[in-house]
């Protein structure tokens, strides 16, 4: 038996065998057989038991299998000794992979969703046990395999003529006849939105939803808690929301505060709880105004010094989605996409002949969707650690009005048709928001995640040309 604790790969991606220290003496033995803290420090996933199994086998010779369900396991012995063998079962290169080790109490099996799971017991009396991620559903069906399958040739120590096999395992169908288990999908919540759209080109299989159903998008209120509850959550991997209130002034207003905060506060919250049960991937995205502005650069550990109430919504939406075991909070600024913005507004007037005042002393980088949907997939794919990044485009630090001359002089019109004014002169008399002065954001986090943040202006010029 081995005196350390100590986890070992398997051929089959994600199937770790834990060695476990078996305490032993003349009363018997006593062992940790699972300890959250040790094991994912050395690699085993922070997989969240919900439920505990345990199956008694009479007779050696007990055949169970290959059973697969779309949660995780984690397998083991009470007492007695199993023949233990998987076969992997998820669609991809892996599939049909095989694996089995002899399970004493000694031993134990993480066992990935997907991966077809079975054993046959050694000695009389064996006790099996489990824990799983997610409840057992009476009446679903899952993917099975036939215990005596030709391709995965397992060497079943008690020939399968000979071991006690229930009826139904023993017409399970062989691996040619099997469908593979699909990875769990990915949702896009805002799909609708300038966001959203951009995100769909980076993940164009994902599934779709919004407040307003429309082409290929279903409705899906957040603030319905009915209708969340309803969702089928389990079916995700990855949940991207794109969702957010981003009416700034008239969230000022007492209709607009309640709107806002619901969207932008409220709706994260409910998330984060859903992927702490549900154990998907939350991808959430926060906004410079979180912050006061007095800092010229903002980094991701700031404090909160919101100005506005949609500023203070974002934020508390932000502490939400903290609670999310798997999230990817992404803070951002001057977000510009597909439909109206203020790239477009000051293409339009000059296009017109309009020479416009423009607000000279607020500070930031603009941020194209493209880019921050290319940052997501990024850390996704990357696998980068959870937490908050900034995202926006690199480069020079410029004000609105420098921006809306970059635009002028794209569209073929003189820089100085665009006049610099003041914050201060252009909101006299207005009922408006208080803006951040200075919006920029430290790109050192992401930049670390081997993400190359492109220019700012750059894609300025590309953009102003496709439209």
């Amino acid at each position: 038996m081995t005196t350390e604790l100590a986890v070992e790969t398997t051929p089959i991606p994600g199937l770790l065998v834990v060695r476990l220290p078996v305490h032993g003496d003349s009363r018997g033995w006593f062992k940790e057989n699972w300890q959250r803290a040790k094991m994912t420090a050395l690699g085993l996933p922070d997989f969240g038991p919900v439920q505990n199994n345990v199956s008694y086998n009479a007779t050696t010779g007990a055949t169970r299998g290959i059973h697969t369900e779309p949660w995780d396991k984690y397998v083991a012995v009470a007492t007695g000794r199993v023949f233990a063998a998987w076969v992997d079962m998820r669609d991809g290169d892996s599939f049909g992979a095989t694996f089995w080790i002899e399970i004493d109490e000694s031993v134990a099996v993480f066992v990935p969703r997907g991966v077809g799971n079975s054993y046959q017991a050694l000695e009389d009396g064996t006790v099996y046990s489990y824990l799983v991620n997610d409840h057992f559903v009476p009446g679903r069906v899952y993917p099975a395999l036939n215990l005596a399958d030709e391709t995965a040739g397992i060497p079943w120590p008690i020939p399968l003529a000979e071991a006690e096999i229930s009826e139904k395992d023993q017409n399970n169908p062989r691996l040619a006849d099997v469908t593979p288990m699909q990875p769990r999908k990915t949702l896009v919540i805002g799909a609708g939105g300038q966001l959203g759209r951009a995100l769909l080109v980076e993940f164009p299989d994902a599934e779709r939803v919004d407040m307003v159903a429309g082409e290929g998008i279903a409705a899906l209120d957040l603030t319905d808690a009915d209708a969340v509850a309803a969702w089928p959550w389990g079916d995700y991997g990855v949940v991207l929301n794109a969702a957010a209130y981003t009416a700034v002034d008239v969230a000022e207003t007492p209709e607009g505060r309640a709107t806002c905060w619901a969207a932008n506060a409220a709706a994260p919250a409910a998330l984060a709880r859903l992927a702490a049960e549900h154990r998907f991937t939350l991808v959430h995205v926060s906004s410079d105004y979180v912050f006061d502005g007095t800092v010229e650069l903002h980094t991701e550990t700031e404090p909160y010094s919101p100005l506005s109430v949609y500023g203070q919504s974002k934020a508390a939406g932000d502490i939400a989605v903290g609670i999310a075991p798997r999230h990817y909070l992404l803070r951002t600024s001057w977000v510009i996409g597909d439909g109206g913005n203020f790239v477009r507004t000051m293409q339009k007037l000059a296009g017109n002949g309009v020479a416009p005042t423009v607000v000279d002393d607020q500070y930031g980088r603009l941020t194209f969707t493209s880019e921050l949907a290319r940052a997501i997939k990024h850390l996704i794919d990357v696998e980068a650690p959870f937490g908050i990044y900034n995202v926006t485009g690199a480069g020079a630090v410029l004000s609105w009005a420098s921006y809306a001359q970059q635009v002028f002089e794209l569209a073929g019109r003189p820089r100085e048709d665009v006049t610099p004014i003041t914050t201060a002169e252009y909101v006299a008399g207005k009922q408006v928001a208080p803006r951040p002065t200075h919006s920029a954001l430290d790109l050192t986090k992401i930049e670390s995640t081997g993400f190359v943040p492109r220019d700012a202006l750059e894609q300025l010029a590309e953009y102003v040309a496709a439209g």
